[in-house]
């Protein structure tokens, strides 16, 4: 079998360098690595922001306020993992049992494995992009023939920061820049993985659904084989059930899981991409073409990474309206009073759509993401005005 999990080898890999994955042994040091790591670029970041803070050149500082912010939100989506490590558990668990569960039908097992390989390609695709993100942000500074001997100023590094030591040697310079390289490089895949997941794990709820509407469908035997096949009808209905209350279970768990990390995420990324919108025109407008291409595709990243979640969201609504329309369409009325009351049951559960909210408080849908873009559209019209 080509497939046996929704959860492909890229996403387990990068969720354990993470600390994220569950079971294996290097989790704690992975965990503590990121906490070290995590605290001391953002404690760099405010030493920049003391220090330069009069400083007239804006490009800098917003460049220091894109970073700091993008850090930010690693910190809310590694912590929240972190905390909710059994919900994570008991996701994980529930998607092996619907594994399990359609081994025994053909039909089913077809439709999960086509939304594991479609997950599968986003989550390469998602990583690749966040990669390439992170190269192009750092390729200009690793490639620039750099004068660290310059005692006047500080040699520039990948991220606006401030740090503590001394770096005008020059090996202590190419260390430094290696491992701020690295780091952001498994970040960067990371904080995309966390997204990749959330689409991972919103495709299989989707595959499961069909598999239910398929169910409703096939409820009602033809008219020659009405009693023989009552009780085989009970039994369906049951599963059906069944299957409806794992499907709501499953997504209260996702749900869980990501509402905090998706309010950070809108309340970060409206401003994220006003900054990095402003950095992008300033630099073409300055005819600086490292600048355009440092902030143009970690722009892109951070514009798809809201639509993401939006889509997540709105995805999600719209199938589970099809659970109440699959069930309509069925020929319940074949069916005798007692089995086609219940099938009105599951009609007015689908009423209430599952959603993503961002912090319990919005749902997320495609019209969020256009609020979100009018909103930084907004805001970096202020920042030219301001300029």
């Amino acid at each position: 079998m080509p497939h046996e999990s929704t959860i492909n080898r890229t996403t387990k890999v990068i969720l354990t360098l993470c600390g994220i994955w569950p079971g294996a042994w290097c989790v704690i040091i992975f965990r503590a690595y990121w906490i070290i790591a995590l605290a001391t670029d953002e404690f760099c970041h405010y030493r920049y922001f003391l220090i330069h803070w009069h400083t007239d050149d804006v490009f800098d500082l917003a460049d220091c306020l894109s970073s700091f912010i993008a850090q930010l939100k690693l910190i809310t989506k590694f912590s929240v993992f972190w905390l909710n490590q059994r919900k994570f558990i008991k996701i994980l668990t529930m998607m092996a049992e619907d594994w399990h569960d359609s081994a025994n039908n053909d039909v089913s097992m077809r439709e999960t494995i086509c939304k594991a390989k479609l997950s599968s390609r986003i989550t390469n695709a998602m990583v690749t992009l966040h990669a390439l993100a992170i190269v192009t942000y750092s390729s200009g500074m690793i490639l620039a023939d750099v004068d660290t001997n310059d005692g006047e100023s500080a040699p520039p590094l990948l991220l606006k920061v401030e740090v503590p030591i001394d770096i005008h040697s020059q090996l202590r310079y190419k260390v430094l820049v290696t491992a701020q390289f690295t780091y952001l490089l498994i970040a960067g895949c990371g904080a995309g993985l966390v997204n990749a997941l959330l689409l991972t794990l919103i495709l299989h709820v989707g595959g499961q659904i069909d598999i239910l509407r398929g169910w409703l469908t096939e409820l009602v035997p033809g008219d020659n084989e009405h009693r023989e096949k009552h009780e085989s009808v009970i039994a369906m209905t049951k599963k059906i059930i069944q299957k409806h209350q794992k499907i709501i279970i499953f997504s209260k768990h996702i749900e869980d899981l990501y509402t905090y990390i998706t309010l950070v995420q809108f309340a970060s990324n409206t401003l994220l991409m006003c900054v990095l919108g402003f950095l992008t025109v300033t630099s073409i407008g300055n005819s600086e073409a490292a600048g355009v291409g440092k902030s143009l595709l970690f722009y892109t990243v951070t514009t798809l990474e809201a639509f993401v979640f939006c889509f997540a969201g709105e995805y999600l609504k719209n199938k589970s309206k099809e659970v109440g329309i699959a069930a309509y369409d069925s020929a319940w009325y074949k069916l005798k009073p007692e089995i086609s009351r219940i099938l009105i049951l599951v009609i007015l559960r689908a009423q209430k759509q599952l959603t993503l909210t961002a912090g319990k408080m919005m749902d997320l849908s495609l019209e969020s993401f256009a609020n979100i873009m009018k909103a930084s559209a907004s805001y970096m019209s202020v920042m030219f005005a301001m300029q």
